[in-house]
């Protein structure tokens, strides 16, 4: 059994020599997920989360083999638990995708540095395979093969990630808003002037729109609106598979 894998599974291991007392791989994970919470994950480093515990930078290797493996145990044990959702009848699946998705929604909006995190490689901790475990349950019995079922939790798993990153800088970028703080050092909307119906057709009438001002500025709207298209995908694979 690689190290990596079984420190990430908690599973025993030999205690190397000289491994000092009192600091386990718990204690480094959790003391590095709270500094990611607390200043974002790029203030994250084992320097810091040494200096946070009271030990030297050589000491956290004896726990974690490298920084890319740091990573991964702390988005594994941000994650979480998977939430329980029943074994759901087949034709439920859309109430549990939704409850999926919203339930991995509020663990991104508890561990904001989660979302944008880069992935290090396919799922291999508990916690991970857990929640992948959880949507497959919801999806059996719909008659999708393992390629549509991946393709299903890739597409889920991608469209809460960006909800929680990619939606509200959209968001921020395209419309003002009142309360928002416009000082030079931010990067001010694009005034409706400048997008022109005659090189931008279409966009401009985004940029001109003002009924739609206030469900465009709802990140919870725009969440539900994304995740009920791809939901309606998904359904009408379903009804492909089942002919």
């Amino acid at each position: 059994m690689p190290s990596d894998l079984a420190r990430l599974w908690r599973l025993p291991t030999t205690r190397r020599k000289g491994r000092p007392a009192g600091l386990d791989v718990d204690l480094v994970v959790s003391a590095a997920v709270d500094l990611a919470d607390r200043d974002g994950f790029a203030a994250v480093s084992l320097q810091k989360v040494a200096a946070t515990l009271g030990f030297t930078k050589m000491a956290m290797y004896r726990h974690v083999g490298s920084w890319d493996e740091l990573i991964e145990l702390m988005a594994d044990a941000a994650i979480g638990p998977a939430p329980d959702l029943g074994d759901a009848a087949p034709d439920e699946w859309r109430v549990g995708l939704t409850r999926w998705a919203s339930e991995l929604r509020a663990v991104l909006a508890l561990h904001p540095w989660l979302a944008p995190t880069p992935d290090i490689g396919p799922a291999r901790g508990p916690n991970t395979i857990a929640w992948m475990d959880v949507l497959l349950r919801v999806l059996r019995g719909t008659g999708l093969d393992w390629n549509e079922k991946l393709s299903v939790l890739l597409a889920l798993t991608t469209h809460v990630r960006q909800a929680g990153t990619t939606t509200p800088r959209l968001i921020d970028m395209l419309l003002p808003h009142p309360g928002r703080d416009d000082s030079p050092r931010r990067r001010r909307p694009v005034p409706a002037a400048l997008v022109g119906p005659d090189r931008f057709p279409e966009a401009s009438k985004l940029f001109a729109a003002t009924a739609c001002t206030a469900e465009i500025h709802d990140p919870q709207r725009a969440f539900e609106v994304g995740l009920e298209l791809i939901l309606d995908g998904v359904a009408a694979r379903i009804a492909a598979a089942r002919r």
